[in-house]
């Protein structure tokens, strides 16, 4: 439920690989989201989402741009492959490139013994040259195959508290760049 004054966040899932953990992952850190009230979530899900890696802008592409320009900030659930991060996502970030400015991303990473935090240093670089804001506190499920349990819970306590860092930090820098696009736009 959207209210007035709610700031629009994004959930993006960067992964599109057959048996992937991320959509798991992902309905985690939403149940998170239930707490800060200051958001009003929707879930963008790479694997649904039909970008050309041609950069051709089409109907699927004008769709995305307009739910990215309608968002205040960001969250991006990466694993890590290969001491990097999926291509889908790349994809993703090259197909818009005003609509990401001047707004918040956050990212919640998961792998094997590094918990994709490779994938996250190499994604900072790449919102810097999109003029976002990332946010430095994240969340990093380290052996995420062993991280929840049965019910689909996570067993590690510290990403509860990571998480809860993650969207204050990412509320207070969602609000004040809202502001502050509102006064005067991004310059481009």
């Amino acid at each position: 439920m959207t209210g007035p004054g709610r700031l629009r966040l994004e959930v993006i899932i960067g992964s599109v690989r057959a048996g992937r953990k991320g959509p798991k992952v992902a309905e985690w850190f939403l149940r998170q989201t239930s707490e800060a009230t200051e958001f009003d979530v929707g879930v963008l899900d790479l694997a649904t989402v039909d970008l050309p890696d041609s950069l051709v802008v089409d109907s699927n592409v004008e769709a995305f741009r307009q739910r990215l320009d309608a968002a205040d900030a960001f969250v991006v659930v990466t694993p890590e492959y290969n001491h990097g991060y999926p291509g889908a996502l790349k994809t993703a970030f090259d197909n818009a490139k005003f609509e990401w400015r001047a707004k918040p991303v956050g990212f919640v990473s998961y792998g094997g013994m590094s918990g994709g935090l490779r994938a996250t240093e190499q994604l900072r670089l790449v919102v810097a040259e999109l003029h976002m804001v990332s946010i430095r506190d994240t969340v990093s499920l380290h052996q995420v195959r062993k991280a929840f349990d049965a019910d689909g819970e996570l067993i590690d306590g510290a990403a509860f508290d990571a998480a809860a860092r993650l969207l204050a930090q990412l509320a207070w820098w969602a609000t004040m760049l809202r502001a502050a696009r509102t006064v005067e736009p991004y310059p481009g």
